[in-house]
């Protein structure tokens, strides 16, 4: 996983110099930036992760995170909250979810999931205590998150071996 954010970093840090590049030529940035090496959906999702972190100090902080489905939810005990950390290696956010039935999460599509399994990222087993005073062991992720504010994609691996496509939108973040 270090190895695909270290990657990002530099597409990320490449895109901004051809950015700067195309600005002081008078050439937009929109043709700055595509080419045929990188397609324009990375660019846009590598341009728009830069901005988003350098829009946000190195910190923790409490954020708001939705996903697209009933299926794929935070835990009741997380209030729809996650733990958002940034750094000098860009964002992450820590989601709890309700079971240990979602096995591997994918930072992007299924079909990217399938052909890079080195990437996928494996759960952390959290424990969570309902307000009845019930505790349970169930699976939390540490996603990294490309931008704020606006809608990412996730794979994620259920128990039965099935991978399966969803959006994640990580937003509101207040200091911790």
């Amino acid at each position: 996983m270090r190895n695909r954010l270290e990657i990002c970093l530099c597409v990320c840090a490449l895109l901004l110099a051809l950015v700067a590049i195309g600005c002081s030529t008078g050439v937009s940035s929109s043709s700055a930036t595509s080419s045929d090496a990188v397609p324009s959906s990375a660019s846009s999702a590598a341009a728009e992760a830069s901005s988003s972190t350098s829009s946000i100090e190195k910190g923790t902080y409490t954020v708001d995170v939705s996903t697209d489905s009933s299926m794929f939810h935070l835990n009741e005990t997380s209030d729809g909250k996650g733990v958002l950390t940034v750094g000098d290696d860009g964002m992450t956010v820590h989601i709890t979810l309700v079971s240990k039935k979602i096995t591997k999460l994918y930072p992007g599509k299924v079909e990217q999931a399938k052909s890079d399994e080195a990437g996928a990222i494996s759960p952390t087993t959290d424990k969570v205590t309902y307000s009845d005073g019930a505790e349970e062991e169930v699976y939390g992720f540490d996603i990294p998150v490309p931008v704020l504010d606006q809608e990412f994609d996730v794979a994620i691996l259920g128990s039965k071996g099935n991978w399966y496509d969803h959006k994640v939108t990580v937003s509101s973040p207040e200091t911790k």
